[in-house]
């Protein structure tokens, strides 16, 4: 299990690497309920998966940095390692889904990342990954079953804390469980009282399903692509990140894709923060589901990304 120890040592790593997001305060919030965003959009990348790519890699030896490394993602870690592997001066490769959305792979490729693609089930791209990395020696950068990747992503949580130490609960998307299972250590381990929620949607909960069983469920690759939340669409949580979660974590709660539009729509026009569906499936979970959320003076939702294709963006801005 990941300590507050390894957490504070990846923000030292993290340090002048990740931005230190603000926390935003949500314009229609009341008194009684006030909403704070964590608009972790604003990274160099434009999301978390920085944090744990970079605390991952830099954790390596010189030796074994010079085997270059590969990972395989939908989009958001493939960035993510591939701008610390450039900032480290390595090589990297990524295995990416052949639908994985253009704005995510030109990114990708303008860290001077070389892109492998094959189908999207996310089984097919740890596969290819794995295979690449036994020809070749590369070395694997999980996307988040991994104590040095929640490390990293942990210090989100910290960040929280320290901005906000007297947040009450914490809204997190949930799709392999690095953010929610390092974010709720990180919280849990400084003060106990604080409530995490995870957040998936209803098309893709594999995550809601195991939490709600005490064992891991594993959906098929079909079922999870029809979500729009496509940084979500992870078919089964982590071996690792589900001790974490079940350590940690509160509860689970899950949303429909039309409440991610709108979410998405509001953050844009009334927040002024541009999200990808995957990162504003919090904000739908504040704004649709108060009902099943633990009761709080002061919630801070984690908007975990904004990297969405325009075209998208526009289409929901349209209503």
């Amino acid at each position: 299990m990941v300590t507050l120890d390894d957490i504070r040592m990846a923000a030292r790593r993290l340090e002048h690497v990740a931005i230190h997001t603000p926390l935003i305060r949500c314009p229609h919030s009341t008194r009684e309920a006030q909403l704070w965003f964590k608009p972790e959009s604003l990274q160099p990348i434009g999301a978390f998966k920085l944090r744990g790519a970079y605390n991952y890699i830099a954790s390596l030896s010189e030796e074994r940095r010079r085997q270059g490394v590969i990972t395989y993602s939908s989009g958001n870690h493939a960035q993510g390692v591939a701008y610390a592997a450039k900032a480290l001066g390595i090589r990297a490769i990524i295995v990416m889904p052949d639908n994985a959305p253009k704005i995510k792979v030109a990114a990708t490729a303008s860290h001077g990342a070389e892109i492998v693609f094959v189908r999207p089930a996310s089984s097919a791209r740890q596969a290819r990954a794995e295979e690449l990395a036994r020809e070749h020696g590369y070395v694997i950068v999980p996307p988040y079953n991994d104590e040095t990747i929640i490390a990293g992503q942990g210090t989100v949580g910290l960040e929280i804390i320290q901005d906000m130490p007297e947040v009450d609960c914490v809204l997190v998307p949930t799709g392999g469980g690095g953010l929610i299972s390092g974010t709720a250590a990180a919280l849990k381990l400084t003060n106990p009282r604080v409530k995490v929620i995870g957040v998936e949607p209803e098309l893709a909960a594999d995550a809601h399903a195991s939490f709600r069983s005490g064992h891991i469920a594993e959906f098929s690759a079909e079922q999870v692509s029809r979500t729009l939340a496509d940084g979500l669409r992870t078919q089964h949580v982590g071996e690792i990140n589900f001790r974490h979660i079940q350590c940690y974590v509160d509860d689970m709660v899950t949303v429909s894709e039309a409440e991610i539009r709108k979410a998405v729509r509001e953050l844009a026009l009334n927040a002024k923060l541009v999200a990808e569906p995957s990162g504003a499936v919090s904000f739908a979970a504040f704004r649709c589901h108060r009902q099943q959320l633990p009761s709080a003076q002061r919630t801070v939702a984690v908007i975990s990304g904004g990297n969405i294709e325009p075209e998208l963006l526009a289409e929901i801005l349209q209503g």
